[in-house]
């Protein structure tokens, strides 16, 4: 068994090169070294009692209402490791206490393990993994390995935020400017906290520069018109496939 693990962690290594950011990615590894048929990152959004989490990135053929769920803190099983910070093996979800939550009872793989993903000491979402017919239950190496994917998703996040920022001057102006004498400059930022702080910053720059009130709002209303018309056309591909 430990020539096993040892030789999947050679996998994990070999698998994911440095600088990595691909969450799908992620999922997809994760899924094969632990054997799963499902595995899903989920990614906190929101601070306090508005915090929530959602699916990023996945594996495996998820439940219908999956994508579009929404998780606090405490909820569920995902939302009780976001809370406790711990990892979670279930065995068998049908016999547990958590047989409420079940979201497909009847398939024949009902074995999941839940991982912390964090950043900087802080739990940002959560790596879960449901186990396939072909290989019946998960046990504490697999929860081990669920664990190290975890921490390398965590990275992955954090890398994917950065190459963000380094990639928009604006962005960099931004963060340096409201967070100036801040370690937090290098750490990672929520992304709807990042949303907000350059929104705070489009608008003092634009009145620093004498923008009257009304051109802020032609500025902002430009903004909605060309995120409209991107998901115009994403649903137009979505609706070709």
């Amino acid at each position: 068994m430990a020539d096993d693990l040892l030789s999947k962690i050679h996998q994990l290594c070999r698998d994911i090169p440095p600088a990595h950011d691909d969450l799908a990615a992620h999922a997809t590894l994760a899924a094969t070294l632990v054997g799963a048929e499902i595995c899903s990152v989920m990614l906190v959004n929101g601070d306090g009692e508005h915090a929530r989490m959602s699916i990023a990135a996945s594996h495996g053929p998820l439940a219908q209402d999956a994508a579009a769920t929404l998780v606090a803190r405490g909820e569920g099983l995902a939302g009780q490791v976001l809370a406790s910070g711990e990892a979670l093996l279930v065995d068998d979800i049908l016999s547990s206490p958590y047989a409420a939550l079940a979201r497909r009872p009847g398939d024949p793989g009902r074995s999941l393990m839940l991982a912390p993903i964090r950043i900087e000491g802080r739990v940002v979402g959560t790596l879960t993994a449901s186990c396939g017919s072909s290989k019946g239950c998960f046990c504490e190496q697999d929860l081990a390995l669920l664990e190290t994917m975890a921490l390398l998703a965590g990275k992955a996040v954090q890398l994917r935020q950065l190459r963000g920022i380094l990639a928009s001057r604006f962005t960099q102006l931004a963060l340096s400017r409201e967070l100036e004498g801040s370690a937090a400059t290098t750490a990672y930022q929520k992304p709807d906290q990042v949303a907000r702080l350059l929104a705070r910053s489009f608008y003092r720059e634009m009145a620093r520069a004498g923008f009257d009130s009304s051109q802020i709002v032609q500025a902002a209303s430009e903004i909605i018109t060309q995120l409209n018309s991107s998901l115009a056309r994403h649903n137009a591909r979505e609706g070709r496939r």
